[in-house]
């Protein structure tokens, strides 16, 4: 497996994989819905399977000594390792926003979302749907990604909207938390935010890993 992810990361992937992981630092930003960094990501992460289309990366693949789960799983890797490093980003920074910076005005006065851990949770529930949604989806024919990358596009658009929205509930204020505030509801988000990439991950995996072995490339 190790050495899959070495040919994805240094064969397969789109620079743009790599450069995107930066919109991380979007967290920081005062006045915006801070959750796109998350959709920037795996916008980024697309272009690395368009690449792998148009290169015919993936019956190259399919050729080498190794079963063809484990060119999906190569692939699921390298997806996962992008996700991780964005979301180690706007790890460090939403607790820069909770300690450093939960009492600035210019986050203060902010309408939108709060960096929290509820925002992690939400961002984490974004990286699933795509492993989900658009990976998965992916790996139905092994070459065409248009339709699951609009479906993942509408999904999460939706996702941030509830997000947004959700502290405008009355009752549900706690939820846009500054700093340690409310600290067990963030937990609470943030863990369910982990089951729920997990989940949706794993069982992607499996599926495609199905579907792969009954696609005739």
């Amino acid at each position: 497996m190790r050495n899959m992810l070495k040919k994805e990361m240094k064969l397969s992937a789109s620079i743009l994989s790599y450069l995107f992981i930066a919109f991380g630092f979007m967290t920081m930003i005062p006045g915006y819905p801070i959750l796109l960094g998350a959709f920037f990501t795996t916008l980024g992460i697309f272009q690395t399977f368009q690449s792998m289309r148009e290169n015919n990366d993936t019956v190259y693949s399919a050729l080498l000594p190794v079963q063809k789960k484990d060119v999906v799983r190569g692939r699921y890797t390298f997806v996962i390792f992008i996700e991780m490093c964005s979301f180690a980003i706007m790890v460090i920074m939403t607790l820069l926003r909770m300690t450093a910076f939960a009492d600035a005005a210019v986050y203060r006065a902010n309408a939108l979302m709060n960096a929290n851990l509820v925002f992690l949770g939400f961002a984490l529930l974004i990286f699933g749907c795509f492993n989900s949604v658009f990976v998965g989806g992916f790996y139905k024919t092994a070459f065409y990604f248009g339709k699951p990358f609009v479906i993942h596009i509408i999904i999460t658009f939706i996702i941030v909207f509830i997000a947004e929205a959700l502290h405008h509930v009355p009752g549900l204020e706690a939820v846009n938390a500054f700093g340690f505030e409310h600290i067990g509801l963030q937990l609470i988000f943030l863990l369910a935010g982990v089951a729920a990439f997990i989940l949706l991950t794993v069982l992607s995996l499996k599926r495609s890993e199905r579907n792969f072995e009954k696609i005739d490339l």
